[in-house]
Formats: structure tokens, C-alpha cells, sequence
């Protein structure tokens, strides 16, 4: 199937330290093979829908949710990628820009009257432009893109917020009648809300005195399937990981042990071979990796 890639144009370039030496990714939903796209209210499709000129999201992410970035250290968030199909004729703009933040909570609060509340901007990471034909698309699979452009550090075991802020540059380009269907990850609702006006920008909105209550008569969605997501993070080392494929098994046990015994390097990043850190690389840090595979 064809795919059409929306690269975020980015305003300053993406720099790396030079120890951030590996790449990871993770799928929330079936990233590649996904099927189900979301074909509800408008109110209720994130990260964005094209239906109106000014839309907002905030994403909830969980540590259930990004357990591969486990035992690696110095995390930080890299790409987000979204995956939606198309069936609209237009040509879309729109100024993005993406804050992202850790935080403890794995819900939205709700207040006193039952009303949910949206958590605070964060960080702004990301902004730049689209341009989207989505004639071009039409009846593909096509991916928002976003780069991040200031180092975002993560710290495992809290949940990463992420919020999106969609603007046309002219409040009449938007899809009217026609289709755009984000895909989601089925069973995981609300970990998501959604804003949309076709006059007020979601920043304008969050500076307001409405904020942070998300309301039906304010454009909100407040129970969203959570979008089908690709996350690209770096990451310093990843302790036991000796040859460097991102997984702790029997043969980094195998690299070690070679190591140990021949000096054989081959595939093997002495970053991550001192697991036990005391300073040296020897028959405890085999045990240490065994252990951390048995348990």
C-alpha cells in the first residue's frame, strides 16, 4: 500500500548528543497493519481533523504502554508519527506545534461537577508547516510526521503527555463533506481529548478562563480512542544489551562470555556490557545479565 509521508518542516535543525548512539521505536496500535480508522464525530478524531480550522489534542501515553524503553538510559523522544487515510479532494495548511511532558497521571482529572480538565501545555518541542494534498492521498494510508526538534528527556515509569495544536492559516480551509479517518488502537479510550473551533486556536483557548474544563459546548471530546502511534526515541545504552540490538537475551550472555574469555568484540558495544557498574567488565556482569533474563 502506498504511503505518503507529511514531514513536519522544522524551523531549526535537530541536533544530538553525541551520546545519544541508539535509536528505538515504539508501536501503540498496530502501527503497520492496522485496519480500524475512526469514522465517528469529528469532536473525537486525534491527533487532528481537517473538518475545522483551529483543533487541539492532548495524549496520554503510560509506562504500560512504554516498556520497551525499559533498562535504557537517557531516553529522549525523537519522532511522532500518525497514521490516517484519506477520501477528501483538498488542499490543506496548517501551523503545527507539539509540548510534550512527563507526568505521574495515567487519567485526566475530572472536577467537582464532572467536567475533565485538560493538564497544562508542557514543553514546546516542535512547530512548523503543512502542506497536505490530500487529493494526492486519496484512498491511502498517509502519516503526519513530526520531528522533534528540542531534546525531550523522559523519565521511565512516568506517562508522557503530548498535546498538538493544529492551525489553518485561514479559518475557510477545511474539509467540507468529505472524509479523513484517523486509525486508532481499539480498547484504549480515554487516554485522549480533543478540541475544535473554527475561529479560536487551542493555544488561544488554554490562555482563556474556560481552561482547563474540555466541554461538549467548547468543541471537546473528552472519551477518544487513543490514535495509532509510531514513537522514535534515542537512548544512551541499554545495560546488558552487549550486541546492541535492543533486547537483553542469551546472546549478549554468548557476546559477554566471548568477551570475557577471547576479547572478541565482534557486536559488542562495551557501553552497555558493565551491567553490575563497578568499573570493570568481567564474570559478574554475565551473572548479572543471566539474572536479569531470568527475572
Amino acid at each position: 500500500m502506498k504511503k505518503y509521508y507529511l514531514i513536519l518542516a522544522v524551523m531549526a535543525a535537530l541536533t544530538m548528543t553525541a551520546q545519544a548512539q541508539f535509536l528505538g521505536w515504539i508501536e501503540v496500535g498496530d502501527y503497520y497493519n492496522g485496519t480500524e480508522t475512526y469514522n465517528g464525530s469529528y469532536f473525537d478524531s486525534a491527533p487532528t481533523t481537517f473538518y475545522l480550522a483551529h483543533t487541539g489534542s492532548q495524549m496520554i501515553y503510560t509506562p504500560d504502554l512504554l516498556t520497551s524503553m525499559n533498562g535504557k538510559e537517557g531516553v529522549m523522544v525523537k519522532y511522532l508519527n500518525f497514521k490516517f487515510q484519506s477520501e477528501s479532494f483538498e488542499e490543506i495548511v496548517r501551523n503545527a506545534k507539539v509540548y510534550l511532558q512527563e507526568i505521574d497521571e495515567t487519567e485526566f482529572a475530572i472536577n467537582k461537577y464532572g467536567i475533565k480538565q485538560f493538564f497544562e501545555f508542557g514543553e514546546l518541542v516542535a512547530e512548523g508547516r503543512y502542506d497536505i494534498d490530500l487529493l494526492e492521498g486519496y484512498g491511502e494510508d498517509m502519516v503526519l510526521a513530526m520531528e522533534i526538534q528540542e531534546p525531550f528527556t523522559l523519565t521511565l515509569g512516568k506517562s508522557l503527555l503530548v498535546t498538538i495544536v493544529f492551525d489553518a492559516e485561514d479559518n475557510d480551509n477545511c474539509t467540507w463533506g468529505s472524509d479523513y479517518a484517523p486509525f486508532y488502537t481499539s480498547g484504549i479510550r480515554g487516554k485522549a481529548m480533543t478540541y475544535t473551533d473554527n475561529f479560536i486556536s487551542f493555544v488561544d483557548y488554554a490562555m482563556g478562563d474556560d481552561f482547563p474544563d474540555a466541554t461538549a459546548t467548547l468543541g471537546c471530546g473528552t472519551h477518544v480512542d487513543l490514535p495509532v502511534t509510531e514513537i522514535g526515541y534515542t537512548y544512551d545504552r541499554m545495560l546488558g544489551d552487549v550486541t546492541g540490538d535492543g533486547d537483553v537475551n542469551i546472546a549478549d550472555v554468548t557476546a559477554l562470555i566471548d568477551y570475557v574469555l577471547d576479547g572478541d568484540s565482534t557486536n559488542f558495544f562495551e557501553v552497555n556490557a558493565d551491567v553490575n557498574q563497578d568499573g570493570n567488565i568481567g564474570i559478574a556482569d554475565v551473572t548479572a545479565i543471566i539474572d536479569m533474563i531470568l527475572n
